[in-house]
């Protein structure tokens, strides 16, 4: 097995680990969840370049009759890319004491201000940085309203 073989691998336990936590495990952490709101997806170049350059290393490999199992590799990554970037939902999840945000836990006492842009994007202020929500749909920005009401 070469360090190519050796590299795609942990990619590829990384990415498999990241989709896990994501649909299975950050729903059971701290309590029930009681509001779950989609987000719009971010970054689809930046996922198609991606997936792109992986076509092109298998369309190399296969070319320079490279391994069976580096070929197997490379298709299992863009895979799991391809779900991660596009069939997977970002979401943010409410729980009864803060909210996940980019798969990070954020408590309700850290919120300093909150605003509503012209556009739809509910901006959080924390004690250090700005959260910039892009929800799917507009009305699930007044549910969030009404969640955090009642936090507040």
């Amino acid at each position: 097995m070469s360090v190519t073989d050796i590299a795609l691998i942990i990619f590829i336990i990384f990415l498999l680990a990241y989709a896990i936590y994501d649909e299975f495990i950050m729903d059971k952490q701290k309590g029930e969840t009681l509001l779950r709101v989609k987000l719009q997806r971010r970054n689809k170049l930046d996922a198609i370049i991606f997936i792109g350059l992986l076509a092109i290393l298998l369309y190399n490999n296969l070319n320079a009759h490279g391994s069976t199992v580096t070929t197997y590799l490379l298709i299992s990554l863009a895979l799991i890319a391809f779900y991660n970037s596009f069939i997977r939902w970002p979401k943010m999840l409410f729980k009864a004491g803060g909210f996940f945000y980019a798969n990070i836990f954020i408590t309700y006492d850290r919120i300093k201000a909150m605003n509503l842009s012209e556009d739809g994007i509910l901006v959080i202020q924390l004690e250090q940085k700005k959260l910039l929500v892009r929800v799917r749909e507009l009305d699930d920005l007044e549910r969030i309203y009404k969640l955090m009401v009642n936090f507040q």
